[in-house]
Formats: structure tokens, sequence, C-alpha cells
């Protein structure tokens, strides 16, 4: 069953009104955070502290024990929990944006319809298995809210893919192309789903994403809409970096390419925040991976000079929203940061 051909559904643009947020917390036994996850629930306890000021947070938890430590945790760090709800939804790791459900709406008769769409799983190329139960969570979500769940039966990320509401979507070849996703689909089988599912009419190709991303180089890494009609998209300064020459190529694409409606994107730069390791791996850290909430933008912050660059940047192109930096150190150990976590419910 195709969600939008058929039946006019389309996926909104994130920083169209949200009834809430998905977050899955993360397990203490799980693989994202090895010996460091005593630092990222005080992160996560931040985060949630800003969501619930502005919309509903839900939270996905294995069991009521799981759900009673969480509660104690954020208590301790006096979030406020009367838009916090828990969901007995259990999930290896933490990454809601790729293996939570993508809600997709339309407009029927005066009246806003939603649906779930439920994209196949399978842990960025099968990398680390095991995914199953990250794979039906949507599932879980769409039979809570009582939604239909459109199920196109391929391997897609939340991640991997950006739109701008109105029939334009971003995304890379370097993860969508790879055959540790769908091997029997070609180019346009993939844009054939995309446009079928997420009623999208304009697909925007750009090449490779960036050193250390386990994503194959998803596009929350590297450029992001920030209205209908623009983008901001990382670059890097330092030609002798592993990232110079891909981001170079994608910011050339970008000023190549054309809306929905064939006008040019305006492209907004924003810098990385330079090489970052940890034990001697290089981190996908990325200014990017923000996530744009009801009146506020989420924005990760490295402990570098940049940081105030890119929240500077971002404040001047979200205008009507506060942006609000969160030291995303202890969540980029994990290879991820806010827009990873995060998967938006529209109203």
């Amino acid at each position: 069953m195709a969600a939008r051909s058929e039946l006019g559904f389309r996926m909104p643009a994130e920083w169209e009104p949200h009834a809430g947020t998905w977050l899955t917390w993360p397990r203490p036994e799980g693989i994202s955070f090895p010996d460091r996850y005593d630092e990222v629930p005080p992160v996560l306890a931040r985060l949630i502290t800003e969501l619930a000021a502005v919309e509903d947070v839900n939270i996905n938890v294995w069991h009521a024990d799981m759900e009673a430590w969480v509660c104690g945790l954020l208590a301790k760090h006096q979030v406020p929990l009367a838009r916090v709800h828990f969901h007995h939804f259990p999930a290896y790791e933490p990454w809601c944006r790729d293996h939570g459900p993508v809600f997709v709406v339309r407009e029927r008769e005066g009246r806003r319809e939603r649906a779930v769409v439920d994209w196949g799983y399978n842990a960025w190329g099968n990398k680390y298995p095991p995914c199953d139960l990250d794979d039906a969570v949507p599932q879980h979500v769409a039979t809570l809210r009582g939604l239909p769940l459109f199920s196109p039966g391929i391997v897609m990320e939340g991640g991997s893919i950006e739109v701008n509401g109105r029939g334009t979507l971003l995304t890379t070849e370097s993860c969508l192309l790879n055959p540790n996703r769908n091997p029997h689909l070609t180019r346009a089988d993939i844009e054939r789903h995309l446009r079928d599912f997420l009623g999208v009419t304009n697909i925007l190709w750009l090449g490779d994403g960036i050193e250390g991303d386990d994503t194959d180089g998803h596009v929350d890494d590297l450029t992001r809409f920030v209205n209908a009609t623009t983008v901001v998209t990382i670059i890097e300064d330092d030609r002798a970096d592993a990232n110079f020459r891909p981001l170079q190529d994608n910011l050339a694409r970008l000023r190549a390419m054309r809306d929905e409606r064939g006008a040019a994107l305006r492209v907004v730069t924003l810098p990385t925040p330079g090489r970052i390791e940890y034990d001697g791996q290089r981190l996908p850290a990325s200014y990017a991976n923000f996530y744009i909430a009801n009146g506020v933008v989420i924005v990760p912050t490295f402990r570098h000079r940049n940081d105030a660059v890119a929240l500077d940047i971002l404040q001047r192109e979200f205008p009507d929203r506060r942006v609000v930096g969160i030291d995303s150190m202890a969540l980029i150990w994990g290879l991820g940061s806010f827009h990873c976590l995060t998967q938006q419910e529209p109203v």
C-alpha cells in the first residue's frame, strides 16, 4: 500500500507543530556507550527538561522496573515529569531517529489524519545485531495511537532522510545505495519507495558522509532544512582533514540543486568542531545533528571554539525559536547526538 500516491499522505517538516517527541532510553548494558554510560543520563535529563517545557516526551523503556529507575533519575535531576510518558516498548539501543516511527499526515474533509511508516531496520547494515526489538518499535507506537501502519518492506533509517514538508527530500548515495541495506533495489526503486511512502516529489542526492559515521553517511550529520527553501550544511576548513573533500563536494551539489518548485536552494554553511577522538577513534561530531522542537532547537556542542559560531548561525536561521546548545561530548562517544536520539510526532 502506498502512503502518498494512493492516499495523499506526506511526511511533515520537523519544524511543523509537534504533539511530542519520542526517545528510547539507553540500557546500561547496551553497546552504545562503552565505559561511559554514567555520563549520558545527565545529558538526557537536560534534553528532556528542554523538550518537556514545549511538548510531550514519550520514552521507550524495557519494563516497569526500568521506568521506575529512569523516573527516579529524572527526578534527581529535577526534570518536570508532567509531560513525560513511559512506554514499555523495548529496544537494544537508544537511536530512536532510526528505529522509531516515521509519522505521515494528510488533510481530509477538514481534518488532519496521521499514519506511521514502518521501514525495516537492520542496525545500519547488520553492524550491531540483534535489532529485532528496535525494528518492532514503530508497530507498537502505531497500535498505541490507533494509527494505520504502512510497511514498505525495505530498510530505511530516519537519519538518512531530510524533508522540507513540501515535496523535497535530501539523502546520500553513500547510505541509501549501500548494498548492506537493500542490495536488491536500484536507485530508481529506492526513489519510488520514498515518493510512495513519504509523499515527496523531488529527491536530491548528496555524496559521502563524514569520517567516523558508522551509519555510512546519514544526512542528518551533513545537511538540514531550516525552512522550506534553506539548508544548512557543514564544511571543513582544514584541507588536510579527511572530511574536507567530501563536504566540498556536497556543498557544490547543493548549490546546483533545485527545490520542488524548480528554485535554487538557499545554502548556509556551518563549521565543524574539528577532529574529535576518543580512545583513538574519530567521532562523527557535527552541529548539523540538531533537533527542532516546538519553539526550541537543541544543538550539540563539543567544547570547541566553533560552538558559539554554530549557535549564532542557527539562531539567525531560527529567529522564532530559542537555540539551545547542550554539551554532547558524552553522546558522541555513541556515534550520535540529539537528532539521532529523537523522533518527532506531528499533531
